[in-house]
């Protein structure tokens, strides 16, 4: 509800820009001049409190009016809620927005020695050597990432606060981040082969039904592997990507496109990614473009675009079921990224013809991708 703006009085000190006072904050210039407060006592008679003398300034009148409300100006969680409403996060990516959301969510919770959660000490008692503590300890529990994350994330927050007068030092600087285990899974081809007809399974399956899948995993798992392409490259490849010669990838982070020639596996799961829309579109009645780049391949169930948040859902879905009834063991789990490291371990041909087939403008690139083994000749061998 908006409150009616004030009106400009003569009497307010000059150094305090009126339109920014706080809501219930009057001035009284009888006197040395006082600010002060209305309140109602328990028997509902409305009093006055003096809360500052006529010197006080603009900060500090709201400073007074946030402890009385009972927030401490001086807390992390404080500078936390700041840094989130600022016009400078809401310019980050989505992804990244989503990133500290998760991370504002863990930090302040936090326990801590003192009886209350982490959010509510006083930004001057944090210190590098308080910072490394909690990052170490969240890296000796198993998950190093997650422990980087919030460094990142409290080394952004730090530095904006410094920046905007919240905060004086940074305690995140200088602070060593977790080691992190390098993660180069190359499954199995008889555990994509396993998990593919899984998926194929449980997508004819009624989403009502206990233990249906998502219908596009088979599909997505196929040209990921056939085409070695990222997750987010499969979902946002349209018709306009299928030519005559084959499919013309779409890859990200500069690599260079291709065209993988069509054979009749790769024909086989295109033309089940276009059945599989057809019949959603009819179902939905959804319009169809004339413009091959607006037909997207993979659709959700609604007909729209698939977004990359609801891919990675269907897939930790996939592998919690497949895990759970025994198609795959937990050692044999991996991310849709590594089916594109496996179609390129796979693929026949030379180092070079190997980084062509990946689109990878470096060749140090493939000791990442490629994980095959060469097989050499022996000293002095003709052959």
């Amino acid at each position: 509800m908006k409150t009616r703006p004030r009106k400009h009085s003569p009497d307010i000190p000059g150094h305090i820009n009126q339109s920014k006072l706080p809501n219930g904050v009057y001035y009284d210039k009888r006197g040395r001049g006082r600010w002060y407060v209305q309140y109602r006592d328990e028997a509902g008679k409305l009093k006055t409190e003096r809360i500052a003398g006529a010197d006080a300034t603009l900060s500090e009148l709201h400073r007074i009016i946030e402890q009385r409300s009972g927030i401490d100006r001086r807390t992390l969680r404080y500078l936390a809620k700041q840094f989130h409403e600022s016009a400078q996060l809401k310019e980050l990516a989505i992804k990244t927005q989503k990133d500290y959301e998760y991370c504002r969510a863990i930090v302040l919770e936090i326990p801590t020695k003192l009886g209350k959660p982490l959010g509510d000490l006083p930004t001057a008692q944090f210190s590098p050597a308080l910072v490394q503590r909690l990052i170490d300890k969240i890296a000796a529990e198993g998950t190093p990432s997650k422990a980087n994350h919030l460094l990142r994330y409290l080394g952004r927050l730090f530095r904006w606060g410094i920046n905007r007068g919240y905060c004086e030092t940074n305690p995140a600087q200088g602070v060593e981040s977790a080691k992190e285990r390098k993660q180069r899974r190359l499954p199995e081809l008889t555990t994509i082969a396993r998990l593919t007809e899984f998926a194929r399974d449980r997508g004819q399956m009624a989403r009502s039904q206990k233990g249906a899948c998502a219908t596009h995993l088979w599909i997505v798992m196929e040209l990921a592997y056939i085409c070695r392409l990222r997750g987010i490259e499969v979902i946002t490849l349209s018709d306009a990507n299928s030519t005559v010669d084959g499919v013309m990838t779409n890859r990200r982070k500069g690599s260079r496109d291709n065209v993988v020639r069509w054979y009749p596996r790769l024909t086989a799961a295109w033309n089940a990614a276009t059945e599989r829309r057809a019949a959603i579109w009819k179902a939905r009645g959804t319009p169809i473009s004339m413009h091959p780049e607006s037909r997207p391949l993979i659709v959700a169930t609604d007909g729209g675009s698939l977004r990359k948040s609801g891919l990675d859902t269907a897939w930790q879905r996939l592998m919690r079921l497949a895990i759970e009834e025994g198609i795959i063991t937990k050692e044999e789990r991996f991310g849709l990224h590594d089916l594109k490291r496996r179609g390129i371990t796979d693929t026949k041909g030379t180092r070079h013809e190997k980084q062509e087939a990946s689109g990878h403008r470096s060749a140090s690139m493939m000791d990442t991708y490629d994980l095959s083994v060469p097989i050499v000749r022996w000293p002095g061998s003709d052959e």
